[in-house]
């Protein structure tokens, strides 16, 4: 059901040689760039009729026009289980306490009486926000988008998820309700490539009012399928993204004290979302690793979505149980496999979990799983995955900020300073840069005193 990997005859080696050795998903985003270069320029060329072909093609239904009405949005969050509305209502206010704490404030710098350089904070103008359709619906997904967009302060937000021919070619209705409960009335049913190309060179204006047309965005955010993050990095730099987002990934490391069946029950729930999600268990205990095999067969049978997400998802190259000498060397594994999501179920969790480096999220002891932190934790769930946690942060309200230097130096902290900067453009070769200070003083460059 699920492989293991036994580390513990060897020093570990270091880096890419380690990580080489640790179980991911095949996940070629530069295979499936070709793909998606047609459907962006078809999108960029003929607008909304592109993004409707292709939501025929792709997800077999043909929408009238993309933008959700309104009267929609709305009787979504008027039909919604009151159970699901009041845990939704949860998330989105643990979310809030979250992020809204995150929010930078702008700060001065006096460098020299006179001469000051103040950061200051500005929101991204409009963004796009992606929400996956398909196995799942993600409601939880609007919500972790949504909330640090608008804590960021950003005036313009859209949300755009693929049409359903369960729903006459809306999105799903429970994502429908969380834009009506985040008061996002902007909603495109599109999905795929086609609906990052539609956020990046937006489509025409029907001249309606259901149908006025998607002006282009700054910046996308939100997970999606290898199409959806091969739109992004082929589109990057025309918009702003946040990730390339791979299959989803937990990891655990534990020791003797783990509970096999929690481990068992937190390997499964990430298996659960995709046939190529990976769950991986790092551990120093043969009896856990033995225990949580024996779980796993247990707690599978009794599952739902077996067959088609977590069979595969356990049984495939990137989910694995990896045998470890000891915590140190369990501390070098997750370390260097980076994992979206990494609980820690170890004696003394939370002093073990100070000593990681590189993750997406952290979860510490046996009462934070990763499903928490999916909805109702307050922390997003929008995350690095492949490996990227050791160079990037999951979503934030920075994640919409734009930081910008304001420099204001007046006559006398220029002149204090002048003869350094003529100095440093003289020793780059770039006269003209020493000339724009020089101009100033009557070409004549005031000595420091």
């Amino acid at each position: 059901m699920i492989s293991r990997i036994d580390l513990r005859g060897e020093t570990l080696p270091e880096g890419s040689a380690l990580r080489d050795l640790l179980p991911r998903a095949e996940f070629d985003v530069e295979a499936a760039l070709e793909k998606v270069r047609p459907i962006c320029e078809d999108v960029r060329h003929h607008g909304a009729a592109a993004v409707i072909d292709y939501g025929e093609k792709f997800d077999g239904v043909r929408v009238p026009g993309l933008r959700v009405p309104a009267a929609a949005i709305r009787r979504a969050l008027d039909e919604l289980d009151p159970a699901v509305r009041a845990a939704l209502e949860e998330s989105v206010r643990r979310a809030r306490l979250v992020h809204r704490a995150q929010r930078r404030t702008t700060h001065t710098t006096q460098v020299v009486p006179g001469g000051t350089v103040t950061e200051k904070w500005i929101p991204v103008e409009r963004v796009g926000l992606y929400v996956p359709g398909g196995r799942s619906v993600y409601p939880s997904s609007v919500v972790m988008n949504v909330v640090p967009a608008q804590e960021a302060g950003v005036e313009g937000i859209a949300v755009a998820s693929p049409p359903q021919r369960d729903f006459g070619g809306l999105p799903h209705p429970t994502i429908l309700a969380a834009c009506a409960l985040l008061g996002v009335d902007e909603v495109y049913a599109a999905g795929g490539a086609q609906a990052i190309a539609m956020f990046a060179y937006g489509t025409e204006d029907t001249g309606t009012a259901d149908e006025p047309g998607c002006a282009p965005v700054n910046l996308v955010t939100g997970p999606g399928n290898i199409y959806v993050a091969a739109a992004k990095r082929l589109l990057k730099g025309r918009i702003g993204i946040d990730a390339e987002a791979g299959p989803t990934e937990i990891a655990v490391l534990a020791d003797s004290t783990a509970d096999p069946v929690h481990v068992a029950a937190d390997l499964i729930s990430q298996a659960e979302h995709d046939p190529m999600a990976a769950s991986v268990l790092v551990t120093d205990s043969e009896e856990l690793a033995a225990a949580t095999e024996a779980e796993l067969k247990t707690q599978v049978a009794a599952s739902k979505h077996v067959d088609d997400r977590i069979a595969p998802a356990l049984a495939g190259r990137q989910s694995a149980i990896v045998l470890v000498r000891d915590l140190d060397d369990g501390l070098k594994v997750v370390d260097a496999y980076g994992a979206e999501h990494l609980e820690i179920q170890t004696r003394d969790a939370a002093a073990v979990a100070d000593r990681v480096r590189n993750a997406g999220a952290i979860f510490v002891g046996p009462w934070s799983p990763v499903s928490l932190g999916d909805y109702c934790a307050g922390s997003n769930h929008v995350l690095p995955t492949g490996g990227c946690a050791c160079h990037s942060s999951g979503l934030s309200v920075q994640s919409f900020l734009r930081g910008v230097h304001i420099v204001d130096y007046g006559r006398d902290a220029l002149a204090e300073v002048a003869h350094h900067v003529v100095t440093l453009a003289e020793a780059e070769d770039l006269p003209a840069h020493g000339a724009a200070i020089k101009a100033r003083f009557g070409w004549k460059v005031p000595q420091s005193k």
